[in-house]
């Protein structure tokens, strides 16, 4: 850690303590996240930079925060089945069902898509940011230094890991073997539907192997109806997992101390460091620091943010250091791609990071690299808005104990890790500077 930039190690880890501490957990579109917004707002004005703030509707369950409906469907789902060995019809109407689910949960979900949020109940959320011009007022080029301000319900098999916190291995299995097994008989139950729609269909149209095997003369068929009298009760208790999966209790939600209250202290840090010392800024550069919402409702606040400024200038000849989860010292690395969104992010900002791990000597278990294998980050709407921007973290990709539980806390991990996530901020962002010094300021978008 420099001596120049120690100061502002611990502005940022000041803000990780309050933000875990004092606030606590912040839901997307709770009373906590806009308490955190609202401090982060007076953050800024201390420093003489007037905060913006823009609200947006955002629908908390409309996407992994509806994990558990994927639970209850499963357990009517298995409970229909003894009224379909009953009357044939209902396996129509559970296959309809099965279809309406799985597009829903993929397309919610897993592409965090917006398509089904006026159906869920909406909050309120919002975005929050302060600008930073050089002393000229003149700036040819922007950058965006984000976190997000939200927290995300307590996932109960990852917090029930931790008395195998000391052996990550069996805490992964237990977990994903668990909510893996849930999934499974949730969408075991959806394909039996469809198969037996299909069967019964094709029997009424004249199939012999299907009117065969309705009619009891294929073994094999009569073999599974048998079964079914009985599979919808290990279905069931799979199901229960799926429920378990999100603490419904907000009051147990995560602290979120790593995930995302680093993001959000170092973002802030940056942006103190330059207007401390205007002589550091980089030329013809403004400065952007974005606070944003419901991260972990699907992304809604990076999109609510570039869905607002795509056409008034703000993000032209964009650059966005998304910051997420700066904490765990041995996994330093920069995420260069949603693999759920299907998005790559920019190479050159990868090529900075790569070469500022290596300026400050960092090893990292992940060789400073990753994909993010499940979910999304902010780089993507801001990618798919035409910025280049990548997501910086420091966090054992490994689902453990900590992660989106209420023990995700400021004493786990070290102040120095944070400090040292300042020192690559800022060393990315000269790096910017150079890169567009040589390039003259233009053309950078791809």
């Amino acid at each position: 850690m420099r001596e120049e930039t120690k100061k502002y190690g611990a502005v940022a880890y000041d803000i990780v303590k309050d933000a875990a501490e004092k606030i606590g957990s912040r839901l997307p579109g709770s009373e906590g996240e806009h308490k955190f917004h609202d401090y982060m707002a007076e953050k800024l004005r201390e420093i003489g930079i007037k905060p913006v703030k823009e609200e947006f509707a955002v629908s908390p369950r409309a996407s992994i925060g509806g994990i558990p409906y994927a639970g209850y469907f499963g357990l009517i789902m298995s409970a229909l089945v003894y009224f379909a060995l009953q009357n044939y019809y209902i396996w129509y109407a559970m296959a309809l069902m099965g279809v309406c689910f799985v597009i829903w949960l993929v397309c919610s979900c897993f592409l965090y898509k917006t398509w089904f949020d006026m159906f869920f109940p909406q909050k309120i959320s919002c975005n929050t940011y302060g600008e930073l011009l050089p002393e000229d007022g003149n700036y040819a080029y922007t950058i965006v230094l984000s976190g997000h301000t939200d927290t995300s319900w307590t996932w109960r098999h990852s917090e029930h890991a931790y008395k195998n916190k000391d052996k990550p291995i069996k805490g992964v299995i237990a977990t994903y073997g668990k909510v893996g097994f849930g999934a499974g008989c949730v969408f075991f139950l959806v394909a039996v539907a469809i198969a037996y729609a299909v069967i019964y269909t094709a029997a009424t149209f004249g199939g012999e192997w299907s009117q065969m095997a309705v009619s009891g003369y294929v073994k094999s068929f009569a073999y599974f109806n048998f079964a079914l009298r009985f599979l919808p009760i290990i279905t069931a208790i799979g199901s229960s997992f799926v429920i378990m999966w999100n603490d419904k209790n907000e009051e147990n939600a995560s602290r979120g101390a790593m995930d995302n209250a680093t993001g959000i202290g170092l973002s802030y840090a940056v942006i103190k460091y330059f207007k401390e010392n205007p002589d550091k800024m980089p030329k013809n550069c403004r400065i952007i620091d974005l606070n944003c919402g419901s991260e972990e409702a699907g992304l809604r606040g990076s999109m609510a943010f570039t869905a607002e400024h795509k056409d008034d200038g703000m993000l032209e000849n964009c650059w966005n250091i998304n910051i997420d989860s700066v904490a765990d010292k041995d996994y330093f690395e920069v995420v260069i791609k949603d693999d759920w969104q299907g998005c790559r992010f920019d190479k050159d900002l990868e090529e900075m990071f790569k070469a500022t791990f290596s300026e400050l000597e960092i090893e990292s278990k992940t060789n400073g690299c990753i994909h993010n294998p499940v979910g999304g980050c902010d780089s993507t709407p801001m990618t798919r808005a035409g910025i280049k921007s990548v997501t910086f973290a420091a966090q054992n990709p490994m689902l453990t104990y900590y992660y989106h539980t209420w023990r995700d806390m400021p004493d786990r991990f070290e102040p120095e890790t944070v400090n040292l996530g300042l020192d690559v901020v800022l060393g990315v962002i000269d790096k910017i500077d150079q890169f567009q010094q040589a390039n003259g300021f233009n053309g950078v978008n791809h």
